[in-house]
């Protein structure tokens, strides 16, 4: 291959080629994808980490074989990146060349441009300008974390149905409610948190010991370390859960709820007491993020005034993306985990 820095059309990117764990992950020349209509190229400042993107890394081993996707080697991995406007296809009008801008890429689908590179094209519905009271680190790290509690409990921004689930999700009022978050600390539930108490309820954080000063910062209004007593055991009567873990383990929380209350686990596969849930008359619901380059819009006025702090856990160089993975790796993550590009 070309050298990258005698070649424009090259650029370094983190690659893979085969399904694993951090390793496979190389940093390496790629070419510069074309741009084609209706998309923006972005110099990429930063990344956000997200769960999916240790999922494709492995190959969605959770997922039964029909669902997993079809994945043409080699690939890019991510979805959150902040940056500056390097070019525009002649049919964009609404951004400009130098602009600074940010956006979760095209997920739940994936394309030959994705985040870990030092540019992506961007589908223009999907992005919006940076907020401009917050750098690139922390804007990177906002797009997949609060569009997801943003659909899960504020509006949905798209008719998308989840085939997990005969309804369709609807976010529920909040104010003047008792909301429970579980996994309060984590990337999508310290957002979740901030927009519960924006809205107006009565926030319970669930999260581990080193987290409690934190959440009460960010306005929780109760702290329950998980590692000391169990949540479900001793809060009752509550309006919403809010399980930013999810999974197998959501429907304990079932008993928590009043009648009419909602379960929203953000991780559903495994769950599978719905006959349970009808008994208590509790809700179970859940949705699929979607890009949304409006919704990212709304937020950024919360963003700059502080309504919204957005917490980074850590930083790597796009060349460390392996070590970055490691450290999710290892869990209790405090916000999000952000890789920087020079």
């Amino acid at each position: 291959m070309e050298n990258y820095k005698n070649n424009p059309r090259l650029m370094k990117a983190i690659r893979q080629h085969e399904f694993g764990g951090p390793e496979v992950l190389q940093y390496e020349d790629a070419p510069i994808p074309p741009l084609q209509n209706g998309e923006v190229r972005v110099k990429v400042k930063a990344i956000g980490l997200n769960p999916p993107d240790w999922y494709l890394r492995e190959g969605y081993k959770m997922l039964p074989p029909e669902w997993q996707p079809k994945v043409p080697f080699p690939v890019i991995l991510g979805t959150d990146i902040s940056g500056v406007v390097d070019a525009v296809a002649d049919d964009v009008s609404k951004f400009s060349v130098g602009d600074e801008v940010y956006s979760m890429v095209r997920f739940p689908s994936y394309g030959p441009s994705q985040a870990y590179a030092e540019y992506v094209n961007v589908p223009v519905l999907e992005l919006a300008l940076k907020p401009k009271n917050i750098n690139h680190t922390e804007a990177a790290a906002v797009p997949m974390s609060l569009l997801t509690a943003w659909q899960f409990m504020i509006e949905l921004g798209h008719d998308v149905q989840n085939p997990l689930q005969s309804n369709t999700h609807k976010p529920v009022e909040l104010n003047n409610k008792r909301v429970l978050i579980n996994g309060a600390a984590g990337g999508v539930g310290h957002f979740a948190l901030q927009l519960a108490k924006w809205k107006g309820a009565y926030v319970i954080a669930v999260a581990s010991t080193k987290q409690e000063t934190l959440l009460r910062k960010l306005g929780a209004d109760e702290f329950i370390d998980y590692t000391k007593s169990k949540a479900e055991e001793i809060v009752h009567n509550l309006d919403l859960v809010i399980d930013s873990v999810g999974g197998s383990t959501t429907s304990r929380f079932l008993k928590t709820l009043k009648p009419g209350g909602a379960l929203f686990p953000i991780f559903p596969l495994g769950f599978n007491d719905n006959e349970e849930a009808q008994k208590l008359d509790v809700t179970v619901s859940a949705t699929q993020v979607r890009s949304n380059g409006k919704q990212l819009e709304e937020f950024v006025p919360l963003l700059n005034d502080g309504t919204i702090k957005v917490i980074i856990d850590s930083t790597f160089p796009l060349a460390e993306a392996s070590k970055a993975h490691e450290r999710a790796a290892k869990g209790h993550i405090q916000g999000k985990i952000v890789l920087t590009v020079n």
